[in-house]
Formats: structure tokens, sequence, C-alpha cells
């Protein structure tokens, strides 16, 4: 019983290093500022329309 307790240690580790490997190998997004940058610049172009408190006379 003793053995198989040893081979739960480099099983543990080898489940380990497949995790990893798989979550390094999956394509990240490259810049995450430059999508809020664009959702910012989107959000500043549609608020420029008329909005509450703007006066409507043209």
């Amino acid at each position: 019983m003793e053995a198989l307790v040893w081979l739960l240690i480099p099983l543990t580790a080898a489940l380990g290093v497949s995790v990893w490997a798989w979550y390094v190998s999956r394509p990240h997004p490259i810049d995450v500022w430059t999508d809020v940058d664009r959702y910012d610049r989107l959000r500043a172009s549609l608020g420029r329309g008329v909005g509450v408190g703007k006066s409507q006379t043209p």
C-alpha cells in the first residue's frame, strides 16, 4: 500500500504539469486595454448626442 501512495506523488505532479501546459498553450488576448480604450471611445462618441440637460435647438 505504501508503494501506491508514493505513486500518487508523480501522478499528481504529472497531472499538474498537464494542466499547466494546456493553460499556457491557449491563446490569450494580446492587450486587454485596447478593448477598454475602444469601448471608451465608442461610449464617448455615442454620448455626444442629445441627452438629458442638453438643449435641443437646431
